[in-house]
């Protein structure tokens, strides 16, 4: 029998954690340089060896064409259903992609559950080494709005990394829990959840059952083109237009001839 951990597989940053028996309280699992976080970054190296976590955010700058973040975004959809995420990520989308998305790194190419088996394996490995004994089982945090196949696509990925999913636990939902509200609280719960994809609310109602008290979500919404990402990116986009404002005004004070106006 191996341990069962929880995971957080994040658009940008993910984490395993357990709960100690003695506290009855969630602990997250340090990785090997000492942080809790994971990055969600995936790179191929040229050896054909894949990198996962810090090592492969390093690269992002460097190897662009082999390294892959967010790929949470892309799970369980199809080309046509992330028109506008694609415009903003670097990486390659495989030419043969329809009904699902290929991606592109190096001279491979991977779905998005196989990119998301990488940082799952990271993260299963991370458990390994604080329990010095197999894990293989996991519940898995997801977004309260994905659809079927993208929870089917987060299952495909915890298989793909040797791991049994015994659930799939609604973001919200576990933020309650981890915060200890399903003990101080009943009714409603609002959660608001600003993640690296998006950003959305979650209304939680705590119900009593024969199992035990359970949160049931009852509205979900927001949105999901306003999470970490499209800010960094609107904030490039900032940057890029007033360095280009204040590249034009020196060529036009410049001596020399102006490329795009022609101006001395």
């Amino acid at each position: 029998m191996g341990r069962t951990v929880g995971i957080d597989l994040g658009t940008t940053y993910s984490l395993v954690a357990y709960v100690d028996k003695a506290t009855n309280r969630p602990v997250c699992i340090p990785g090997p340089y000492g942080s809790t976080l994971c990055p969600s970054v995936v790179s191929l190296d040229a050896d054909g060896s894949v990198i996962v976590g810090e090592p492969a955010r390093r690269r992002l700058l460097t190897q662009p064409g082999r390294t892959i973040y967010s790929v949470k975004r892309l799970m369980g959809r199809g080309p046509s259903d992330v028109t506008e995420e694609l415009k903003i990520f670097p990486f390659q989308i495989d030419p043969s992609s329809e009904n699902v998305i290929r991606v592109r790194l190096g001279d491979r190419v991977f779905t998005p559950p196989e990119i998301s088996a990488f940082i799952l394996r990271e993260l299963k490995s991370w458990a390994e080494q604080h329990f010095g004994e197999a894990v293989d089982k996991a519940v898995i945090t997801v977004p309260a709005y994905f659809n079927d196949a993208q929870r089917q696509a987060t299952k495909d990925a915890g298989r793909l990394a040797g791991l049994e999913v015994l659930r799939l636990v609604n973001e919200p939902t576990a933020a309650a829990l981890a915060y200890g509200l399903h003990e101080k609280q009943r009714g409603l719960v609002a959660v608001y959840d600003f993640g690296g994809g998006t950003f959305d609310i979650s209304v939680l109602k705590l119900i009593s059952t024969d199992q035990g008290d359970i949160y049931q979500v009852l509205s979900t919404s927001g949105d999901t083109h306003l999470g970490g990402d499209d800010i960094d990116n609107e904030l490039q986009r900032v940057a890029r237009e007033e360095i280009l404002e204040k590249l034009a005004w020196i060529l036009h004070r410049s001596p020399r001839l102006c490329r795009n106006c022609g101006r001395r």
